[in-house]
């Protein structure tokens, strides 16, 4: 989830004047990300993919360190354009491994090349990658009742269900948690606290 492993972030916590959720830090990269970003319904292709694929680069860390990396992501990724991105070699991934600016991880750059190829074999086999991720909310956003952190689930039903149809279809990392994260990222649900100044 956004606030995992937050306690290794080198920032101090808000004093949460505004209200935000306590995930939220001092950097503005995060004030930002969650003010307009976080649960807000998205219903983009590339951004959806995109964020699948950078919820994925997460695991085991901390959602600010992919975050400080994001646009980097983009530049080496071909802003995450499928059509491109699934057409890297060994030879680009070989080269992105030495690149500081990504996580170096062989596993995790790969998954976004595979991912890029899964969806578009979605594609040509007749589904449509929007309406195949909002499919697991019934299409509307899911508002959940959120006062404190801990009302939070880091899994639910629709997570796992999402997690084992997206790896039939050939994706990785993207495990039940991860997709959950991504739910929470992309506004399939809203898990902004009720007191939250973002929350929708």
């Amino acid at each position: 989830m956004i606030y995992e492993n937050s306690s290794i972030d080198p920032v101090d916590k808000l004093d949460n004047s505004p209200k935000r959720c306590n995930w939220v830090t001092e950097s503005q990269l995060y004030i930002d990300y969650h003010d307009h970003e976080w649960g807000v319904p998205c219903y983009d292709r590339l951004q959806l993919f995109a964020m699948l694929c950078l919820e994925g680069q997460q695991a085991g860390l901390s959602w600010y360190t992919v975050l400080k990396k994001r646009e980097h992501y983009y530049t080496c990724f071909e802003q995450f354009i499928p059509e491109k991105v699934a057409l890297f070699s060994e030879k680009n991934i070989c080269e992105l491994l030495s690149d500081p600016g990504l996580i170096r991880n062989r596993l995790k750059l790969n998954a976004i090349v595979k991912n890029a190829k899964a969806l578009l074999l979605m594609e040509q086999n007749g589904e449509n990658f929007v309406e195949f991720i909002w499919g697991f909310v019934n299409s509307e956003p899911k508002l959940n009742r959120v006062n404190s952190m801990a009302d939070i689930p880091t899994v639910t039903d629709e997570a796992i269900l999402m997690s084992k149809e997206l790896k039939k279809r050939g994706f990785t990392f993207v495990g039940p948690t991860i997709c959950y994260a991504f739910m929470q990222a992309c506004g399939l649900v809203n898990d902004h606290l009720t007191d939250c100044i973002a929350r929708h």
